[in-house]
């Protein structure tokens, strides 16, 4: 082929030359980014330095016409193969052809599926040319013009036209890249054969590159069709080793059919990818207007709505599928954006929906404010998005936000009392109606949901710990007759009145013991005997009065003294004789109630007669000196011969049962981690102290001494207090003291 073209190929060349021409002095003023700090560089003179440091001289000599430029100084134009291998260098500009596909592929306006193959498409054709060039090259050289692969088809094929030239080698390219070869051309020399050979191989590489590379879009495409399938066909196999019924075998495939289908709709991945600004937007775009219409926030700051709404993911929930169980705690509070949710209540005949949500619903909030267990299970009933906030994450918010803390819980409580989800009526007012627009959100609604945090925030901005209802039950009561332990250790911290009462004369101590919340009522009493030291009185007498003999018993297993003053200076025996309560008289009589103070007008008015209070005396527990009356007159003589009770088990002490912790290793070699100590209760002598230690840690107690945290010898009971910390020493660990202390 001519080294140059004639004719209508120049001019376009030339034009061609033009463009890029024009691109070479653009390039100049187009800025980049630098590879390194990966910043967009402006400066001319950086972008002009780099620019011909880099790609320029390649750029001039691809778009220089040499033959052209020739000829205006020469008027003569020469074929030679120097102007040829000089024209090869316009196969620097395909570099430009790259970066126009490459921009292309990364341009979203454009389907990269479509793009991808017009570049493979692409490829294979400028290879198809090139090939049919090179063959034309190969024949048109060669000495004998016979003796070629056109020459046996076409003798004088120079003579042809050079359309019929080109398309018959590039026929032959493709016939040969393809690998059809329908024998019309081949191979008529050496050189040919040569040129095939590697021609050939080079097909097997990008025959390769194109298979491979449209496999892999072909592939992509298809991707979650075929993880799809592969997880039914796993399903089925399931199915099928566990031998499931059909109905639970449809539940299952139609369930992951849904699934499927879903999973195109959640956004969270691509809302990962934004910064947390553009997030914000979209969020406050999307999902506020919802939010402010939700009761739980209503009235509620925007700036507030505004941070909880940052941390709530949007997600896409497939029908049937149980969001929170039963009884169960769920870490998060979900808010319904579209579709419906079954509020579903299960028992022992089954399951039965009691409600459903729609768009602008909340669900999971009671766990989250009342720390208790959801009392259904919420289950989609369609295909439904769901805003998801993390419970911790409500409860920091709510922290940081103490003024909308307060509105949150209101509306709680105000949604609570409408649906009748706990009873606060009593905590309104004495007629039991309320006005919603009024409802008190104080400590007595807020203890009466066991929330104990919330308790803990209201207390801390500055609320009454004994604010009282219309019957004078205070927080403290509530909390004490509900059995909300946390919400009493909070009350109690800010200094609440533990022996305040309340219309019907009940003190938090009195509803814990008769409510059976025996855990609380030793945490009342522990703090009510230290500001009361008639507390336990108050406590036997009224049960006394009330004839309550369950709760007295109660009393007394907490190790209350049987024979404790009230106020007044009664005691629950005088009390119970006051009342005649007869079966209360004889329950204290035989339990170690002391008759020394009683006056004998009381016996006269509780019809006790003299064989009756014999008999009772006679059958009272061993180790009570009793003394047999023989008439009410010698009452007064007898009560100096009735001793102090004496307790086989325990040591009774101001009404309290002590105890105390029990260590093993001396207190100032022992490592406070090695083994936990033990809590005990004091017995009466330090032979049954020694006996319960041998049985507890399994060690001959001849050989050890107690000591104290002082490390000081203890060898009597009586000094033992209350909550004293005590220590085991082996001889073991007195020699090793011993040694230290010569050493030293």
């Amino acid at each position: 082929m001519d080294a140059s073209p004639k004719g209508g190929l120049y001019i376009a060349d030339n034009i061609v030359n033009i463009f890029f021409a024009i691109d070479i002095v653009l390039t100049f003023f187009v800025a980049y980014i630098d590879s390194r700090t990966q910043l967009l560089v402006w400066d001319r003179k950086k972008i002009a330095v780099r620019y011909l440091s880099t790609w320029f001289i390649m750029d001039v000599a691809s778009t220089i016409p040499f033959q052209g430029l020739c000829y205006l100084f020469t008027r003569d134009v020469k074929e030679s193969v120097s102007y040829s291998l000089l024209g090869m260098l316009r196969l620097w500009r395909l570099r430009k052809v790259k970066q126009l596909f490459t921009r292309l592929e990364k341009d979203i306006r454009f389907s990269y599926f479509w793009i991808r193959c017009a570049r493979l498409l692409s490829v294979t054709v400028f290879l198809v040319h090139c090939a049919g060039c090179l063959y034309y090259l190969l024949a048109d050289r060669y000495p004998q013009q016979g003796k070629t692969w056109i020459g046996a088809v076409i003798p004088n094929f120079r003579e042809a036209s050079l359309w019929i030239r080109y398309i018959s080698s590039v026929y032959w390219s493709i016939t040969t890249m393809t690998t059809v070869g329908y024998g019309d051309l081949h191979a008529e020399n050496t050189r040919e054969m040569i040129f095939n050979i590697f021609y050939m191989l080079f097909n097997l590489g990008l025959t390769a590159y194109l298979i491979g590379n449209m496999t892999n879009l072909v592939v992509e495409g298809t991707r979650r069709t075929m993880e799809f399938r592969n997880s039914i066909r796993a399903a089925s196999n399931f199915v099928c080793r566990n031998h499931l019924p059909p109905r639970l075998k449809e539940q299952i495939m139609a369930y992951m059919c849904l699934r499927f289908r879903a999973e195109s709709l959640n956004q969270q991945q691509l809302m990962d990818q934004l910064p947390k600004s553009i997030c914000k937007s979209i969020c406050e775009h999307l999902f506020l207007p919802l939010i402010k219409e939700v009761y739980l926030f209503k009235g509620v700051s925007k700036e507030m709505l505004l941070l909880l709404m940052t941390k709530m993911k949007p997600e896409y929930i497939p029908p049937r599928e149980d969001i929170i169980m039963q009884n169960e705690s769920p870490a998060d509070v979900y808010i319904a954006v579209s579709g419906e949710v079954e509020i579903v209540y299960s028992n022992e005949e089954g399951e039965q929906v009691v409600g459903v949500l729609s768009t602008g619903d909340i669900f999971g909030e009671a766990s989250a404010l009342c720390d208790r267990p959801q009392s259904f299970t919420f289950r989609t009933r369609t295909l439904s998005q769901l805003l998801r906030l993390k419970q911790s994450t409500l409860k920091e918010v709510m922290q940081a936000k103490q003024d909308d803390s307060v509105v949150i819980i209101k509306n709680f409580l105000k949604h609570q009392i409408e649906f009748k989800d706990i009873k606060v009526e009593d905590l309104v007012g004495e007629s039991g109606e309320y006005d919603e627009a009024n409802i008190p959100c104080n400590l007595l609604t807020v203890a009466a949901t066991g929330n104990s945090s919330l308790l803990e925030d209201l207390l801390k901005v500055g609320m009454d710990p004994d604010i009282g209802d219309s019957k004078g039950r205070t927080p403290l009561h509530i909390a004490a007759a509900k059995g909300h332990e946390d919400c009493v250790l909070a009350l109690v911290k800010h200094a609440c009145n533990v022996n305040i009462k309340d219309t019907n004369g009940d003190t938090p101590l009195w509803l814990a013991i008769s409510t059976k919340h025996h855990k609380i009522f030793n945490i009342l009493y522990h703090f009510a005997r230290i500001s009361d030291p008639h507390a336990a009185g108050d406590l036997l007498c009224l049960a006394a009065r009330r004839n309550d003999l369950t709760a007295l018993k109660d009393l007394l297993k907490h190790g209350l003294d049987i024979n404790s003053e009230n106020h007044e200076g009664l005691t629950a025996l005088q009390i119970a004789l006051d009342e005649d309560n007869a079966d209360m008289v004889k329950f204290l009589i035989m339990n170690g109630a002391s008759i020394e103070n009683v006056n004998h007008n009381l016996w006269e008015k509780g019809k006790m007669t003299e064989e009756a209070l014999q008999e009772l005396l006679q059958k009272r527990e061993v180790g009570y000196p009793i003394a047999i009356l023989e008439s009410p007159k010698a009452f007064q003589q007898t009560r100096a011969l009735e001793g102090k009770r004496h307790m086989t088990n325990l040591n009774i002490r101001d009404g309290i049962c002590p105890r105390f912790s029990l260590h093993k290793g001396h207190p100032f070699l022992r490592n406070p981690r090695s083994e936990a100590g033990k809590l005990l209760n004091l017995p009466n002598t330090m032979e049954e102290l020694k006996v319960i230690i041998g049985e507890k840690f399994r060690i001959d107690t001849n050989c050890t001494i107690i000591t104290n945290e002082e490390a000081a010898e203890i060898d009597s009971i009586e000094v033992i207090r209350d909550n004293d910390k005590l220590f085991i020493v082996t001889e073991e660990e007195l020699q090793r003291i011993h040694g230290i202390n010569g050493y030293i």
